[in-house]
This record gives structure tokens, sequence and C-alpha cells, in this order.
């Protein structure tokens, strides 16, 4: 675990750096061959191994952020979902997961596990009680991801590992919307952490990547079926990542913090009905994530009064961009029903609270006073278009 004793802005800076001995150079090098020697060497570098200079370095830096032994990167979030889970789990076995996990991932389990006959449970609410109670003898894996998408409920990271332990079962978690600044799952006992790097890690919305990091033994059992399935990053990618994640310590405590103030701006708007941020006072979750967050991330979710119209309002906005994804520089907001829970059905979004009105908004890193400003004047116009 390199430099897991650092600061997270050093970590990002420093940590996994690969080193240009020939220039001395201030930045990594690239290494963009897919050919590599074979002969007399210690190690048979291929990309699809995972194991060329700039993705081992890569790994490294992962590895310290999350404080686990190593990691493991993708070519997307859901290469790194999919692979992980499918490397615990075979047929005649159980996963247990919340119906509020990202709807990609739903959608995987929805539609692919059946065919495996990997049996499967979606618990309602994400508690301790829910998993336990969720758990078979054939259970294998429960999977977390806290805060989830996109209702920022909070999951007791603590609770869920110690349960995993008594009962001898694998958990994973998808951290993404935390990210390794605002929470570490390994800290808490969670065995696997696994990032749609294409977000907070990129931040800048243009990589799409994904990785998973955890013990040496779990990322190793991961590898054996990732080097069958081919969901390698491409040399290039990985460079700009590794530069990408140098600033993410500073990107995601300016985004967190403007996150707060807006979801108390917001509460104050007598055009929205409801704030979903797990850093309000009021959040049902609220201690249990100061317990094991550092701050409450640059995500939240609001849900319009019903006089707002909703196509208006995402039309008015000047400085906020309508965008499928999520945590870049610039701040955004998407419709769940309409993007990344489009693939379940009308009554599996509602089940999981999802209304085709809620709004989930990724804070980026504008001047707090701007954001308010863009949001108020295109609340009231989209309030006035209909009086």
């Amino acid at each position: 675990m390199e430099n897991k004793h650092k600061g997270i802005n050093t970590r990002c800076t420093h940590s996994g750096n690969l080193e240009d001995e020939r220039f001395r150079g201030a930045v990594s090098p690239i290494y963009v061959s897919t050919s590599y020697a074979y002969e007399d060497v210690d190690i048979k570098r291929y990309p699809r191994y995972f194991n060329t200079p700039n993705q081992e370095a890569l790994c490294r830096k992962m590895a310290a952020l999350e404080n686990t032994e190593t990691a493991l990167i993708f070519g997307s979030g859901m290469a790194a979902v999919s692979t992980a889970l499918l490397a615990f789990v075979q047929s005649g076995d159980h996963v247990v997961l919340s119906e509020h996990s990202y709807g990609g991932t739903q959608n995987l389990i929805r539609e692919e596990f059946d065919k495996f006959r990997i049996e499967y449970t979606f618990i309602a609410e994400p508690t301790v009680a829910a998993y336990r109670q969720a758990i078979r003898e054939n259970t294998r894996v429960l999977y977390l991801e806290t805060p989830s998408n996109p209702l920022m409920q909070i999951t007791d990271l603590e609770g869920v590992a110690e349960l995993a332990r008594k009962k001898g079962l694998v958990t994973m978690i998808d951290n993404t919307f935390a990210s390794p600044v605002n929470q570490n799952p390994a800290d808490f006992g969670i065995d696997l952490i696994i990032h749609s790097a294409t977000k907070y890690m990129g931040g800048h919305s243009d990589i799409c990547a994904g990785v998973v990091m955890g013990s040496t033994e779990h990322i190793d059992r991961i590898f054996q079926l990732a080097k069958n399935m081919g969901g390698s990053l491409s040399d290039y990618t990985v460079w700009l990542l590794e530069r990408s994640i140098k600033t993410m310590g500073l990107r995601v405590k300016a985004q967190s913090q403007n996150a707060l103030e807006l979801a108390r701006f917001l509460q104050t708007c007598p055009e929205v009905n409801r704030v979903y941020y797990p850093g309000l006072e009021d959040h049902p979750d609220h201690e249990l994530a100061k317990k094991q967050m550092k701050a409450f991330g640059g995500m939240l979710s609001f849900e319009l009064a019903p006089e707002v119209d909703l196509g208006e309002f995402t039309h008015s906005l000047k400085l906020v961009k309508a965008s499928m994804s999520l945590a870049g520089v610039e701040s955004t907001l998407t419709l769940p029903s309409q993007t990344s829970h489009a693939l379940l059905t009308e009554a599996q979004r509602k089940a999981a609270g999802i209304e085709e009105g809620l709004i989930r908004f990724s804070s980026g890193i504008e001047d707090i006073e701007d954001l308010k400003e863009d949001l108020l004047q295109a609340l009231r116009k989209a309030t006035h278009s209909l009086a």
C-alpha cells in the first residue's frame, strides 16, 4: 500500500507514478506498445494481461487511494462490476444487493444472471438487518452501493462487513459516488472496492474506465477471469487517467462543498418538494454518513413541486448542463428515469423510489453563487410558465 499514511492530495499526486529515468521529466512517460519481448524477461507483458508499465503504475496509484494491497483497471465501470461479480459466483450461487444500486448493475443482474443460473435477491432497504435476512446457504457475495444512486441512501459499511465475515462471504461496494477522497470502505472491512473511474477519478467528462481494488488474493481471482474477458484499458487512456487523478482531491473537495451548499439552498426554494443529500441534518442516514464519510460528496437529488414544468426548468438552465454522466468539473443534471435507470421497468423504478421527475444533480467546481443564481432563475421561469 504505497504512501498509505500520506494525505489524499499527496497520494493523488505522487503514488504510482512512473519515473522518467532517461530525461527526468516531471510527468509519467507513456508506453503505447502492444508488443513486448518475451525472451530473457521477468514479466511477459501484454495489454490484455493488465501488466503494461502504465497499467501497473496506475494500479499502484489506485490501491494507494483506497488503502488496499492492489488493484485492477478496466475499460469501463460496468466491466469492473461484471468481472468482479462473475469471478466470485457460479451456477447455483446467490448474490444479495440493494434495489437502490446503479441501474446498469441491476440490469446486468436481471438480464444476465438467469442465463448462468446465478440466484439473486434485491433488498428494499440497504440495512444490515435486510442483508442478514436475505442471506441463504448458497449466498457468496453481499454487494453494496453507498451513497446510493440516485437517492443517496447510506449503508453501514462496518456492520455489513462484520456480518459477511461471520458468514464467510465476500463484500463488494460501488464507491463511485463517494470517491476515495470522501470514503475508504477497506478501512471498515469491505473486501473489494469498485469505481467507475469515468466519474470522479477522470473528472473531466472525457475518460471511460473502471477499477476494482482489494487484497492480492481477491484481485488475482478477478484477474484470472479478466484476462479472458478482454476488458483492459488502452495505455493512452491509462496515462490520461493517471494525470487526471492528480487533481481529484482538490476537485472533489470543491464539489462536495458546492453540493452541501446547493442542498441547503434548494431546501429553501418553494419550487422544490424534497432534497436527497446525506450532508443535510434531516437526512435519515446523516449520522451514519458522518461516521464513515469524510465529506458527503458532490452528488444530490431533488424533486420539483408539481407546479414546476420539468422540461422548462432543464431547458432554462444556462450554466448547468443536462448530461447523462456525472462528476465532471462542470455541473450537470439528469433524470434517472431516462438515463442511469432507464433500462429498468417503470415498476422497478417505483419500487426503488425513483419517480419520473426525480432530478440527479452533479455539482461541479463553479462559484457557488453562480450556480444558485442559475438554478433560481430556471425554477422561477419554469414555475411562471404554468401560471
